[in-house]
């Protein structure tokens, strides 16, 4: 047997390459960073060739350090940024355009034009997405609309369209395969969940003809194999989810109830809800968690909150109060609290439950006394207040009580916030072991189709908590903190509507 099941995970501002072994173990790991384009306020663009080659770099990087070759990988999984379009030509592989990024909102008064049109309500129905700029359909629309000729092309069937597994796997099987697991799929704004297909009556109004859209696969299963030329042999490509959703399955949430939260540039908490798309009444999205088998297909109820680790970065680059991200951990704890100052990060406007593309962010409750301290701290308080949000319409849409949050990505390394979540939530928080269980689940979908393990069962027992955060505040105070962050939303929401 192979020794090693490759993980290949591209991030929205890098792009990652780990090794796994069969005790679900880092082995190596690469990372290489990446330009973020900034066309105009509120637009973002990736150069696809960066996402590309930085990929392709870190990939060949983690086997060149080990002394691997291809022989000693069972298979590569892939996880991804999603939602990030990509359109490129079926002849040559070139992209027609930059990709345009999941947090991008040039979309935002086409949705706004569906919304009142009343459209909204068969997009929910179909795919169980609000109709918001952040998803990839209004996304293609925008592209073939906007870039010369390429309607045309994509009509003749010259042009592929992809989030950015599809454009991997592309590059990958050197043009062989054109495909896309369910999880990405459901993310598009045009399939149809409960069906299994696109939905013909979303493209038809977004004018997306079906001659550009992937091959629709689960997301554990063999594929392909890659282009020789790039590894010295082939490798089996054998699993794909979408990073939300490899994390939830890396962080074994496989029963209705158990939920996750996954701090990165956003914030993703997911909580399995089973065989069943439970509709949300609360403005979470319905999304497909995975599916193994032929018909094994798991759901999910999700809220996405776009800034996060991001709000770090911009107290880092922008304002210039830290010089890195662990240096936030210490200032926060050098205060005792944030003393009425709360951060609202909608720089890209709000995502769930509120769903304000004219949001923008705010600074409230500032006095003659606040300083560099209380904003930072209120800046990693407002990622525990967004996550809050989630819970609160996650409890009301699934009648079912969070007993526990499980956690991973970078901003977990910060015990300020991981207490000040618990606090917060009021349930205790468990972090994992290995915090990078975006790439450990894409890691077991592939290892499970390539037969690296043999069942979901072995996984299971490898899933370890390094340490568990208990709630320490009094409930008086846990929801005086949070009615003054929904006082500070209100304050930022709608800002920027003319």
């Amino acid at each position: 047997m192979s020794n090693y099941i490759l993980a290949l995970d591209q991030g929205t501002t890098s792009s990652r390459a780990i090794l796994f072994d069969h005790d679900g173990q880092i082995v190596h790991t690469a990372q290489q960073e990446f330009p973020q384009i900034y066309p105009r306020p509120g637009w973002v663009e990736h150069d696809p060739t960066a996402i590309w080659e930085s990929q392709l770099t870190v990939a060949r990087q983690v086997l060149a350090d080990r002394g691997l070759s291809a022989a000693d990988i069972a298979a590569i999984g892939i996880t991804n940024q999603r939602e990030t379009t990509l359109i490129w030509d079926r002849a040559t592989g070139e992209p027609i355009f930059n990709a345009i990024v999941w947090q991008c909102r040039r979309t935002a008064p086409l949705c706004e034009q569906l919304k009142a049109e009343g459209f909204n309500h068969t997009i929910m129905e179909r795919t169980g997405l609000v109709t918001d700029p952040y998803f990839s359909g209004t996304k293609v629309a925008w592209l073939l609309e906007n870039v010369p000729g390429a309607r045309a092309r994509a009509e003749r069937g010259e042009l592929a369209f992809g989030t950015v597994d599809t454009f991997l796997i592309w590059r990958l099987t050197g043009g062989r395969l054109h495909i896309t697991d369910v999880s990405n799929a459901s993310r598009t704004l045009l399939y149809d969940i409960r069906k299994g297909d696109w939905a013909d009556e979303i493209l038809a109004r977004l004018n997306i003809p079906r001659a550009i859209l992937p091959t629709v696969v689960p997301s554990s299963q063999i594929y392909g194999e890659t282009d020789p030329d790039l590894f010295g042999a082939p490798i089996k490509v054998a699993g794909v989810a979408g990073d939300q959703q490899a994390a939830t399955f890396g962080q074994i949430c496989w029963k209705p109830g158990v939920a996750k939260n996954t701090y990165g540039t956003g914030c993703f908490l997911l909580m399995n809800t089973g065989a069943f798309a439970v509709p949300s009444r609360n403005n979470l999205l319905t999304t497909i968690a995975w599916q193994l088998g032929a018909n094994d297909v798991q759901y999910a109820l999700e809220g996405s909150i776009f800034i996060a680790g991001a709000a770090v970065q911009w107290l880092r680059d922008e304002l210039g109060l830290i010089a890195d991200a662990a240096e936030s951990e210490l200032v926060a704890m050098s205060t005792e609290s944030s003393d009425g100052v709360y951060v609202v990060p909608a720089f890209v406007g709000l995502g769930a439950p509120y769903w304000d593309s004219f949001a923008r962010g705010a600074i409230v409750g500032l006095t003659r006394g606040s300083g560099r301290a209380q904003i930072i701290r209120a800046t990693l308080e407002s990622v525990a207040y967004q996550t809050r949000d989630v819970v609160e319409a996650m409890r009301e849409d699934s009648d079912l009580t969070l007993q526990t949050l499980r956690v991973d990505g970078g901003m977990v390394r910060n015990n300020f916030l991981m207490q000040f979540q618990a606090d917060v939530l009021g349930v205790p928080v468990e972090r994992p072991a290995i915090v990078e269980t975006t790439a450990l689940g894409a890691a077991y979908l592939a290892g499970l189709a390539a037969g690296y393990w043999e069942s979901a069962a072995e996984i299971q027992g490898q899933w370890r908590v390094e340490r568990t955060f208990e709630p320490k505040m009094s409930a008086d105070q846990r929801e005086a903190l949070y009615q003054g962050w929904v006082r500070a939303v209100g304050r930022a929401k709608a800002w920027a509507t003319e």
